[in-house]
């Protein structure tokens, strides 16, 4: 049985973990949101949550976004592909404005979703297994 518990093997902590996904620039954009994203090997999604104060002055304000996007993701974690996610908010949002950055981080998900399973390698049985300049 799956749990919707936002474990601490779905969270990404460490800088390097975070420069990582920075370094390998795969990004998608949207209104309030900018989602940067790795693949893993873990077998499970991970998040890292950014908002800086520039979003927003007071902290409240800058925590109130990170749980939002918190829980989203806590709720969908098990339909993500196994990838690093960093989410970094660019335009302040509040409780009036809770659908609409619901649905959009929703829709950048699925997008990564496909753009994710599509670059996938794909098992082709009518592939010859010699590849190149292999010997026999």
């Amino acid at each position: 049985m799956r749990t919707l518990r936002f474990t601490k093997k779905a969270k990404l902590i460490k800088t390097d973990e975070f420069s990582s996904v920075f370094n390998f620039r795969k990004r998608i954009f949207a209104q309030y949101l900018a989602v940067h994203y790795q693949p893993n090997t873990l077998g499970h999604a991970r998040l890292g949550l950014v908002v800086g104060k520039k979003t927003a002055k007071s902290s409240v304000h800058r925590n109130y976004m990170r749980r939002v996007l918190r829980e989203f993701f806590r709720l969908h974690q098990h339909s993500i592909n196994p990838l690093d996610l960093v989410v970094r908010v660019q335009k302040k949002f509040n409780k009036k404005d809770f659908l609409s950055v619901v649905q959009e981080f929703d829709s950048l998900l699925n997008k990564i979703n496909l753009r994710t399973s599509l670059n996938a390698p794909q098992n082709n049985t009518n592939a010859s297994p010699l590849k190149g300049n292999q010997p026999l």
